[in-house]
């Protein structure tokens, strides 16, 4: 597909250091546009306090839009992004919130500490071959039973990205991939998918969500 696979994580902190005042800008009110988004959000924190609730982390946070709304909806929501200056824009919107600079390759959260997971369209820029490793970090920190949430985009093909959001010079790969491809993905990794479905809206022309469980029997770290 052409992406560096030593260099994708330092392209995708760059490009998004590059674009994060105007990213936010472009997407602080997107939500608004999305009912069907906001309706499997919602749904997503229904099951998180319905198992007594706790720490959500959104990975691949960006200006931390999702983790407001997941906090208006009353559920214990952190941000984790790659790139620095997201973060500052996040904690600059989101005052009060907890927003810190991590990467979904190697989360510093203990094992099972975490009541449930989004990544909402963050996966996005992750080549096919690390996917699964990032679904083993997912599995890992997950409390047995919790809940995990993605958004991505729905496809067959990769595309570089040089330029975004207002215009601004962006150097990163596109990846687009099909529900079935994620459902193997997160089996291997010992998730559950209970529900997928594809969707356009302002969040993507075609765009798929899947819930999954980190399986209930399921006690092992990172194998």
């Amino acid at each position: 597909m052409g992406v560096d696979a030593d260099g994708w994580l330092d392209d995708t902190r760059m490009s998004y250091d590059s674009v994060a005042n105007t990213y936010a800008d472009l997407t602080r009110d997107l939500l608004d546009q999305t009912p069907e988004e906001r309706s499997v959000l919602a749904s997503f924190a229904d099951i998180v306090r319905a198992q007594g609730g706790g720490l959500v982390a959104d990975v691949g946070c960006g200006a931390g839009r999702i983790t407001a709304h997941l906090r208006q909806l009353d559920v214990d929501a952190f941000g984790i992004d790659l790139s620095p200056r997201m973060i500052d824009v996040a904690r600059r919107d989101h005052p009060g919130i907890r927003f810190e600079v991590g990467s979904m390759t190697n989360l510093a959260l203990a094992d099972a500490s975490i009541a449930g997971l989004v990544a909402w369209y963050s996966l996005i820029h992750v080549p096919d071959d690390e996917i699964s490793s990032v679904f083993d970090h997912f599995r890992r920190v997950l409390r047995p039973g919790g809940p995990l949430l993605l958004g991505f985009h729905v496809g067959d093909d990769s595309q570089l990205k040089t330029q975004g959001y207002g215009g601004h010079s962006m150097h990163l790969h596109v990846h687009r991939r099909q529900h079935s491809r994620m459902r193997a993905w997160l089996d291997d990794a010992g998730f559950t998918v209970e529900a997928d479905r594809t969707l356009t809206s302002a969040e993507s022309p075609l765009g798929g969500i899947i819930l999954a469980r980190r399986e209930v029997g399921d006690v092992a770290g990172i194998g």
